[in-house]
């Protein structure tokens, strides 16, 4: 934890792994909307690269006062929550998983906030030992459409925050619209988790740990909506002051 007046948060990046045909080499990269909204709340983003070492992920740590799961175009392997894969799993990017369920387990273990944004819900989940979805369409019958990437920018449905979670408290209402970009869903909550939003399909959108100061995770995308709308800016105003 650092003593400066602007926390330092840190947001996973996405990879793609490079390739020799095309003589294209790795590279790290991030949408600009994740560090513009922690930035915005008053913290300093840090974007981190996929890390290969345990030592290196708590040397990170020790750097950090929040931590940001990020999205991205990928699923979580089946098997590290015990499944065999369907034909509808997407692509999987092994590098970033396993840097990204490390990160969570470690500041989880120093209870250091941590924001979860679309995959990075689900990557919570899986690491406190749960299960996802991994095709809604394939697998939950009565789902609505979760994947109307057109109106990323607008919200695609609404969403019904429970009383008495810490998301509803920070939000200030029972119900928010929120945008709508994937294919996969918490299935089975992970230890000391509960639900926090739901669609009114009952496909799972928020969870929040009962055992850390602050962890929340949602499945929208709250840093897209941020600028616009007071509901998605007060998640990341809040977890900044968590970060502090």
């Amino acid at each position: 934890m650092s003593n400066r007046n602007s926390p330092v948060v840190g947001i996973t990046a996405d990879f793609a792994e490079g390739n020799a045909r095309t003589r294209s080499e790795p590279t790290l990269f991030l949408a600009q909307r994740y560090y513009r909204a922690v930035e915005q709340s008053g913290a300093t983003p840090l974007v981190l690269p996929p890390l290969n070492s345990g030592a290196a992920i708590r040397r990170s740590l020790d750097w950090l006062d929040g931590l940001i799961i990020s999205g991205g175009g990928f699923d979580i392997h089946p098997s590290y929550y015990g499944e065999e894969p369907i034909h509808e799993l997407g692509i999987v990017k092994a590098v970033r998983t396993e840097f990204e369920l490390d990160i969570a387990a470690a500041a989880l273990k120093k209870d250091l906030p941590m924001l979860g944004i679309c995959g990075g819900e689900q990557a919570l989940n899986v690491v406190l030992g749960g299960s996802l979805y991994q095709d809604i369409a394939a697998q939950i019958a009565s789902a609505g459409e979760h994947q109307q990437n057109k109106k990323k920018t607008q919200g695609g449905h609404r969403v019904q925050i429970p009383d008495g979670t810490q998301l509803r408290a920070i939000v200030g209402r029972s119900s928010l619209e929120v945008n709508t970009t994937h294919h996969q869903a918490v299935k089975q909550l992970g230890k000391g988790l509960i639900v926090d939003a739901i669609a009114d399909d009952g496909v799972i959108e928020g969870i929040e740990s009962t055992r850390h100061r602050f962890v929340i995770a949602v499945q929208w995308h709250p840093e897209v909506l941020a600028p616009r709308r007071q509901g998605h800016r007060r998640i990341f105003d809040a977890f900044v002051a968590a970060c502090r």
